[in-house]
């Protein structure tokens, strides 16, 4: 198609008011506006980002209240608990950290 063929096309498209408010709409709508499309991408892009957060400390709060629970339903879960996790020991006892690489 040539010039002159896609002028032909054109040439009534930019002259129509309708057609021209549509085009002004959509710009104003995309990129003006306060509620554009590109911030409406960013902030579902954000929220997706923060459910996804939520789950994992979601479920970290469950495995935490499961061992909390086993915690304090025993107390040799309790002391294993402690000797592991903050090297806590007995009076008469020596502690040995073995540490894998």
């Amino acid at each position: 198609m040539n010039w002159a063929g896609f002028k032909k096309y054109i040439q009534p498209l930019i002259s129509n008011k309708y057609f021209l408010a549509l085009v002004l709409f959509v710009v104003w709508i995309g990129v003006f506006d306060q509620n554009n499309l590109l911030d409406r991408f960013r902030l579902a892009s954000r929220i997706n980002k923060l459910e996804q957060q939520k789950e994992h400390y979601l479920t970290e709060i469950e495995q935490n209240n499961r061992k909390m629970e086993e915690l304090q339903s025993n107390t040799e879960n309790l002391e294993k608990f402690a000797r592991e996790e903050y090297l806590m020991k007995k009076k008469d006892e020596v502690i040995f950290v073995v540490e894998e690489e």
